[in-house]
């Protein structure tokens, strides 16, 4: 079963928080739940950095060993038991679009998402992955660069979301938006 953990804090002063060590820590008391994959997406600096492992939280561990992540006070994680695709590194969240710009991480499952893929690749957006969860990130994308709610992160993140079916809950990060986890 999926599983996701989301985190804002702060650093400074005598508690620092770094979002890495709360986001790992969330994602190692879901493990009784059971999953094929973990990842892990951080903003710092101006940007978001993930890292991602088909395998148990272990192998993202060894992962970031490997290639550290910067410190960062807002992150969002997951675990992934497949739905769509195989248990992949590359249908593994987070799933980052646009750019490097735009990570999102799904718990549940997107029932209409055959549907709105279709829609996607009509548009000329070629998906990396076999996931539900990268369809809704590209969807993201698009109303957040264009259309009505285009620059609105949260009004594109409620757009995108009355589109999809199923039972789910989805956390999205934006270069953007440094603060903010919609």
């Amino acid at each position: 079963m999926c599983g996701i953990v989301g985190y804002i804090g702060h650093a400074g002063g005598d508690r620092d928080y770094f979002a890495l060590d709360v986001v790992l820590e969330g994602l190692r008391r879901l493990e009784y739940r059971g999953y094929d994959s973990a990842g892990v997406a951080m903003y710092a600096d101006g940007d978001i950095s993930w890292r991602k492992k088909a395998g148990k939280v272990a192998a993202l561990d060894a992962e970031i060993a490997a290639r550290p992540l910067p410190d960062s006070v807002l992150g969002i994680g997951h675990t992934r038991w497949a739905t769509h695709g195989g248990p992949t590194d590359l249908n593994a969240h987070p799933h980052v679009v646009d750019g490097g710009k735009l990570a999102v991480v799904h718990n549940g499952i997107i029932e209409n998402f055959s549907t709105l893929r279709a829609e996607i690749e009509a548009a000329g957006i070629e998906l990396q992955s076999e996931t539900d969860s990268e369809v809704a990130a590209h969807l993201l994308a698009l109303a957040y660069n264009e259309g009505e709610t285009a620059g609105d992160f949260q009004a594109s993140a409620l757009k995108v979301l009355s589109r999809l079916d199923g039972a789910f809950t989805v956390l999205f990060v934006h270069d953007d938006h440094p603060g903010t986890i919609v």
